[in-house]
């Protein structure tokens, strides 16, 4: 499989970059980090269009609702904050984590965010109101990663207790708990057509939920941090502390391409997140830059 090379790496950063979103439009690329910040920047030519300054802790994760009015960051701070985009300016802070807040996602209706954190707790917001819907429990160690299916109706969540679990929405109650593993789960993600669903582990799962059957994606040379499916779900995304992003062929579960150049030390790659067109794929490093990389073409038609 080839080797791609970065078109363009976007510095600016004082902190390992942890999580990278493309707003639903394309337009606007936001990273967050541990110097505190959330940093908007122009995809097309990889310019700085502001820093979001206002949380006092790491900035662990960053995504943007699917109507393009919210951007959403979570912090070891216990807060989650959300931001007009457009115009820069702190909506409201949510407050009601008793821990550093690890992860955050948008229902696809743009109502509902669930949020995850240090001690277990997975929170659901109304986003218009701010106010706590829920709060869902059932994990016994932090929760890293959380994903909206595509309909909305299931939460899934990923956790240093070596587990992921489904939720039933709006219930907020049934739960139903996919395998076991050896070490931590630190990602999910949905399919487009809600018929499978990743997990980033000491491998790559990649799960059938209609026959509960699991696959496992190897390469990475340590824990995967993130994962990411395609618009159009043909092509999984992958990130890990091995210093790669690696791309998947999702039918045959053939790797496609490596992406490397995430230097100096550390190097480690903790989040992948494809533009909306599909052609781009960001990533965030712990060498504090932001890394944008042209899809290979044809990928996903193997």
């Amino acid at each position: 499989m080839p080797d791609v090379t970065a078109k363009s790496s976007l510095t600016g950063h004082t902190g390992w970059v942890n999580c990278v979103s493309f707003s639903h439009d394309g337009d606007t690329l936001a990273s967050a980090s541990d110097d505190h910040t959330v940093k908007l920047w122009d995809p097309d030519t990889g310019n700085e269009q502001t820093t979001l300054k206002g949380h006092e802790g790491n900035v662990n994760h960053v995504a943007f609702s699917s109507d393009g009015t919210t951007l959403a960051s979570a912090s070891d701070d216990h807060t989650v904050k959300l931001w007009d985009p457009e115009h820069h300016q702190l909506i409201a802070t949510l407050e009601g984590h008793t821990g550093p807040v690890y992860c955050i996602e948008f229902s696809p209706d743009a109502k509902t965010m669930a949020s995850g954190d240090h001690n277990s707790a997975i929170n659901l917001w109304d986003v218009v109101t701010g106010k706590l819907k829920a709060t869902l429990e059932g994990h016994a160690s932090f929760v890293y990663s959380v994903a909206f299916s595509p309909d909305g109706k299931t939460l899934a969540s990923a956790s240093f207790d070596r587990t992921v679990k489904l939720w039933n929405l709006p219930a907020a109650t049934a739960e139903t708990t996919l395998g076991e593993r050896g070490s931590f789960a630190w990602s999910v993600a949905f399919s487009p057509d809600q018929q499978t669903l990743a997990a980033g582990c000491d491998t790559v799962e990649v799960w059938n939920l209609g026959h509960r059957s699991v696959s496992r994606l190897k390469g990475h040379k340590d824990w995967i941090r993130s994962v990411a499916f395609s618009p159009d779900g043909k092509m999984l995304a992958t990130a890990s502390h091995d210093r790669t992003a690696r791309l998947w062929d999702v039918n045959s579960g053939s790797e496609i391409a490596t992406f490397r150049g995430h230097k100096p030390f550390p190097g480690s790659v903790l989040s992948v997140a494809f533009s909306p067109d599909g052609q781009t794929l960001a990533t965030a490093s712990a060498n504090k830059s932001v890394g944008l990389w042209d899809i290979p073409r044809n990928s996903g038609q193997q």
